[in-house]
């Protein structure tokens, strides 16, 4: 707790190395009563052109790390062979119904599935600036976004933001020493709250826990 508070003092007190000091911050090191300010320790500058507003302040990057781009872990056969069957009997049930265009979609599905278990992620960038968040060049505004919390899948710790884009939540991929440090940053401007589940996560966690694939 005392590491992430020093790097968001060290940030609001205009220090550029604030994600540099990350694993050598020091938690003894004392600092001054200066007031904070998002604009590197200075006032903003009024403008000269429109009269009561004031010059853009340029973007800043307050903490980075690297991860993969989704959870990922390694299927083994029983997991590939579930799913077949299940694909089966459902495109058995839908070729003696006369439906033979969704059978077309669960194959599909079947093999988004196939490949997404198979090809691992890519690695990216995950960055909190001044502005919001960057995820590999896709920035997301502080405006665009409403609570965070943090769950887990796949054995990866999973970083969890409401948005107001599609599909409504931004899920990140987090180490778990990231964890402590993530969550004090963000709480000086998102509220961490976990929503409750909604009935269709109530019914997909209750398939899962009833039905599991491996």
């Amino acid at each position: 707790m005392e590491k992430a508070q020093g790097i968001v003092r060290d940030f609001l007190r205009g220090k550029n190395s604030a994600t540099a000091d990350v694993e050598n911050f020091d938690p003894n090191a004392q600092f001054d009563n200066e007031e904070p300010s998002f604009s590197g320790g200075s006032e903003p500058e009024m403008s000269k052109i429109a009269p009561g507003m004031y010059k853009p302040v340029p973007e800043k990057m307050i903490y980075e790390w690297m991860a993969l781009s989704r959870p990922f872990r390694k299927r083994n056969r029983q997991f590939f062979t579930t799913v077949l069957v299940i694909a089966l009997l459902i495109s058995l049930i839908l070729f003696f119904s006369g439906q033979f265009l969704p059978i077309a979609m669960v194959f599909s599905v079947v093999f988004l599935n196939y490949v997404l278990a198979v090809v691992p992620p890519p690695e990216v960038s995950h960055r909190i600036t001044t502005f919001g968040i960057n995820v590999e060049g896709n920035l997301y505004y502080w405006e665009e976004l409403g609570r965070f919390w943090f769950d887990t899948k796949h054995d990866s710790t999973l970083l969890m933001i409401e948005t107001i884009r599609f599909p409504g939540r931004l899920i990140l991929v987090l180490p778990k020493d990231k964890k402590e440090v993530v969550s004090e940053i963000l709480s000086e401007v998102l509220l961490q709250q976990k929503p409750p589940l909604s009935s269709f996560e109530k019914i997909a966690k209750w398939i899962q826990e009833k039905f599991p694939l491996e």
